[in-house]
This record gives C-alpha cells, sequence and structure tokens, in this order.
C-alpha cells in the first residue's frame, strides 16, 4: 500500500483531485468509481476547478457510484444522486448517460444490484475506486460481518454508519436503515482504488486496513490483498500508525 500523510485536507484535496485527473488525462474514456460523504469533497473541487481550467476532460468518461440509501427519493437533499450532482456532476462536463447508480428505490432491489454488475462490467471494469472508510472499518455500505459480500447487494446498516450519516439529517431518525452497496468483489476488482480518510476516529481502522487481521469484521481490512491501493491521510486518521 502507497501511505501518504498530509498536513491538511485541503492538501488532501488537491493531490486526490490530480489523481483522479491524471487517470483521465493518461486514458479519456477511463471509467471512475466514487464516493459520497465529507471525505471526497474537497477531491471534487479540485478536480472541478482543473476542468474550469481546461486542464482536463471529462467527455469520454464513465462514472459508477458505490452505494445509495433504499428508500429515499433522489431528489431528497440527503441523497447521494442530489450530492453528486451538487458536488461534482454539475460543473464537469460527464455527458448525463455515463453517469450510472445503484436504485435504491427499485422494486426488485436484488434484480437492481445485479444490473448494475452487468453494467460495470459492460463498460470494461472500474480504473480507479475512490473510497471512504467508516469508523468501524466499512467501505461503500459493507458493514462489518461474518462473512464478506462479494457483489452489489442489499444491506441493513448498522447501528454506527446511521449514527455517523446522522450529521447530514436533521435527526438520527430521518436516516435511512437500509442501502444498496456495490459488494468487495465489486470494490476488488478495481484497477486502482484510492482511500481518502480524515479525523482521529478513523485512526483505529486505518491501523486494521495496513497491518491488521485481515477480517470481514473490518471489511477495509481486505484492501491488503488489493495490488494498487494508495491511502491520502491527515494525521488524525494516520496518528496510530
Amino acid at each position: 500500500m502507497n501511505v501518504l500523510v498530509f498536513d491538511t485536507e485541503e492538501q488532501i484535496g488537491i493531490a486526490a483531485g490530480y489523481y483522479m485527473c491524471g487517470q483521465v488525462l493518461q486514458k479519456p474514456e477511463s471509467v471512475l468509481g466514487l464516493a459520497t460523504g465529507s471525505s471526497p469533497i474537497r477531491a471534487y473541487k479540485h478536480m472541478i476547478s482543473l476542468y474550469k481550467q481546461g486542464a482536463v476532460d471529462f467527455s469520454k468518461v464513465t462514472t459508477f457510484n458505490l452505494d445509495k440509501y433504499c428508500r429515499l427519493d433522489v431528489k431528497d437533499k440527503n441523497s447521494y444522486h442530489t450530492f453528486m450532482y451538487e458536488n461534482l456532476f454539475n460543473h464537469i462536463n460527464i455527458p448525463e448517460e455515463n453517469i450510472n447508480f445503484l436504485n435504491g428505490n427499485a422494486w426488485d432491489l436484488e434484480k437492481e444490484c445485479k444490473s448494475y454488475e452487468d453494467k460495470i462490467k459492460a463498460a470494461g471494469g472500474i480504473d480507479i475506486q475512490l473510497l471512504g472508510i467508516g469508523s468501524n472499518g466499512h467501505i461503500a455500505f459493507n458493514e462489518p460481518a461474518n462473512a464478506f459480500q462479494r457483489w452489489s447487494h442489499v444491506v441493513n446498516l448498522k447501528e454506527s454508519t446511521i449514527k455517523d450519516n446522522s450529521r447530514f439529517f436533521d435527526s438520527v431518525e430521518d436516516v435511512p436503515t437500509q442501502a444498496v452497496t456495490m459488494g468487495i468483489g465489486s470494490i476488488m476488482q478495481a484497477k486502482r482504488i484510492l482511500i481518502i480518510a480524515l479525523g482521529e476516529k478513523k485512526a483505529k481502522a486505518i491501523k486494521q486496513v495496513i497491518d491488521g487481521n485481515v477480517t470481514p469484521e473490518c471489511p477495509a481490512s481486505i484492501l491488503q490483498f488489493h495490488k494498487d491501493v494508495t491511502l491520502m491521510l491527515d494525521k488524525g486518521a494516520a496518528s496510530l500508525l
């Protein structure tokens, strides 16, 4: 693993933005796996900045988002659909037809998950998967469990994840309790993986990812088996290394 420690979140955002855009410059038709939450926001801002400067063109890029809440309207202010458009898609030139989300409101969620995997495969696989990491070691919505979930699936969210995400909602009771998510196998098939982790509350999970036992009780620990992982950490997230 390539572990990079930065002094500020802004430095991480710039470095991660360059990393993602570098992939697009190298391969204009890149397939990008994207994440939501607070961790990637500054990376997206820098990607937008580079686009507005004319340094990068996203017109041939295809994107797949990691996960989606179930039974939450896409126009809801807290939907991941809204998040991605407000923080990235409204500001760059990825064609609408190239933007892919799991549909958390599908009538048949299992069928939706299978279809999503088929779309990723048809696109040629993900070139770079951007990840955050939960304080309990979850990646996407792959929660601590007794076994790794391989492909996209429906998940009941852990209380710790609901609590972590409640900061985006009016109250913890408003946080959806179910989501659809790419599985561990889906993530591991990405050619490269970039993890952004911020703050001391992520430090225990990061230590487990880098030098702990590989266990589904810390889903992100499986990344020890991936051939190309870069971690961009602030000093809080790196404090136990």
